[in-house]
């Protein structure tokens, strides 16, 4: 069932608005990463979204069966460009790449930097969400689970503490459990 459509029945009077933006402070609720360093915020956790490593489609990682945090030093890692928290979420699994690996290349998509993938400029590491959602190209991006501990970003809601409404916030976190993926990768082991 669409996570749309569960909303829709279990909350018929709830007008969900949803934008996609940088952190802003005027919302109800948001659907982010977490850990948030703010007292006056209270958040919840949802799941946790493990990183998979993108990389072109060689004959040479056809043999791979997991990545390791050391194929990133390897090449160039390609991420979002500063100001995005999924960059300063990579940086902080890739704290010991070389500088010229960290500081290569950024973009202001997951989608641009996929294409980049697929090209053969670099690796990335993708969110297990965004998987499905950004892997369109066939066999030219080869996905590779990491050795445990795998990396991974916690995701949660946060919302004022303020709010009064926080007993619905509970509950549309409990519909995004139900109806939310469990996983983007089902075909990665």
């Amino acid at each position: 069932m669409p996570a749309a459509a569960g909303a829709e029945r279990r909350f018929p009077a709830l007008n969900l608005q949803l934008r996609e933006t940088l952190t802003a402070r005027d919302l109800d609720l948001i659907l982010i990463a977490l850990p948030i360093d703010d007292p006056e915020v209270e958040t919840l956790h949802l799941f946790d979204d493990r990183f998979i490593l993108a990389t072109k489609a060689t004959r040479r990682n056809q043999r791979l069966r997991r990545a390791s945090a050391d194929m990133l030093t390897r090449d160039r890692l390609l991420l979002l460009e500063e100001g995005h928290c999924l960059r300063d979420q990579a940086r902080s699994y890739c704290h010991m790449l070389t500088p010229e690996a960290r500081d290569s290349f950024g973009a202001s998509s997951l989608a641009t930097i996929v294409q980049m993938v697929a090209n053969g400029y670099g690796i990335t590491l993708l969110p297990e969400m965004a998987v499905a959602s950004e892997i369109h190209t066939g066999g030219d991006i080869r996905l590779l689970r990491f050795h445990a501990p795998e990396p991974k970003r916690e995701i949660g809601l946060a919302w004022r503490k303020a709010s009064p409404r926080k007993g619905d916030f509970i509950q549309f976190a409990e519909l995004l459990r139900d109806v939310a993926p469990r996983s983007g990768t089902q075909a990665l082991k």
